[in-house]
């Protein structure tokens, strides 16, 4: 499935679609796939279906079981575990919504979100400090990433996991992967950092308020507050720093920012807006690139690369290695300039060199 004019992380092309930070993948649902209590009998169909499903479900049972999931845990996740025919329905029926990036730009970094962004970050401060010394990861980009993932830890989901991962890996057009995601939230669940019930996310699984599917959540995921659990989903101790770490796992430089925007002279080659294909300052200067005000183009050798998703008629932006690392959270162009540009302005300050 394509979504837009850019290319976007597979697992992640439901949030990147709508473009309103997960407002569609998150919408609150029930906590539960059991079915409720005076529930009409089944249709044939539906039974036959339901069938299918727990002879599948056997099979997850034994593979979890391999890995040495507990019997405990495969219980409280797995009994009564009925799909969730909406999940199917919202990944098969996902709007192919185009926006261009200042439509984009204009729902993710509002003044709303820069001005709640400016009071958490001043309201956490000694927090993210700590957590900023901890992993290296400056405190506006953590917040501008919580942000623009769940407005601030508003909106995560309110699908049961278990349920919604399982749906997807028995019937959706990405079985394997969502099979996978499916064994390590058992394994969360096996590990106790989260109760089955209150492992709630989106309908494809992304969960808390940073939005990690489960195996992001194996990797990077952190108990910075220590009372021996990986919180994302109510302690922000543990947000700030599951969110810094996965940045420093991929190289973040914390003594870099992400880039600056620029301006692009008439009849531009568009062939050169290529955010993997960097070039020397000196050498974007000469191409006649420069800065908002017209002015030379100041900084260091290293080579930086340019983006401009709206095409050359758009804002463009020269961008260094930080942004590459924010790509590999999600690959857009869309999602990576707005975390940088919100990062920015919840600081308070002007754009920085991209060195």
């Amino acid at each position: 499935m394509r979504i837009g004019p850019r290319k976007v992380a597979l697992w992640r092309t439901a949030t990147i679609a709508i473009a309103c930070c997960l407002a569609a993948c998150a919408a609150p649902r029930a906590n539960s796939t059991k079915m409720p209590a005076g529930a009409p009998a089944a249709s044939t169909a539906t039974a036959a279906t339901a069938a299918n499903f727990n002879d599948w479900l056997t099979g997850v049972r034994v593979q979890a079981a391999a890995a040495g999931i507990s019997k405990p845990t495969l219980d409280s996740a797995l009994d009564n575990l009925q799909p969730i025919r909406e999940v199917l329905d919202l990944e098969l029926k996902q709007p192919e919504v185009k926006l261009t990036f200042a439509q984009y730009l204009d729902r993710t970094v509002t003044t709303q979100r820069v001005a709640q962004g400016q009071k958490l970050l001043a309201e956490n401060r000694p927090l993210l400090d700590r957590v900023s010394a901890a992993y290296g990861v400056q405190p506006q980009y953590i917040v501008a990433l919580w942000g623009i993932e769940s407005d601030y830890g508003r909106v995560t989901g309110g699908y049961p996991v278990i349920g919604a991962l399982a749906t997807l890996a028995y019937g959706s057009q990405r079985k394997d992967m969502f099979r996978t995601e499916l064994m390590d939230a058992l394994r969360i669940l096996d590990e106790k950092d989260i109760q089955a019930d209150l492992m709630t996310g989106s309908w494809a699984g992304a969960m808390g308020q940073c939005q990690f599917l489960p195996s992001s959540f194996l990797r990077y995921a952190v108990d910075f507050s220590g009372d021996g659990r990986r919180d994302i989903w109510t302690d922000r101790a543990d947000v700030f720093a599951s969110t810094a770490n996965y940045l420093a796992s991929l190289q973040w430089d914390r003594n870099r920012s992400w880039g600056r925007e620029v301006k692009l002279p008439p009849g531009f080659d568009s062939s050169l807006i290529d955010w993997e294909s960097a070039k020397p300052i000196q050498e974007w200067q000469r191409l006649g690139v420069r800065n908002p005000d017209g002015s030379d183009l100041q900084g260091s050798s290293e080579p930086v690369a340019l983006v401009a998703s709206d095409g050359v008629a758009g804002r463009a932006f020269l961008v260094n290695p930080n942004y590459s690392t924010i790509m590999k959270w999600n690959r857009s162009t869309y999602f990576a300039t707005s975390v940088g540009l919100l990062a920015d302005r919840i600081a308070g300050g002007v754009q920085q060199s991209s060195d």
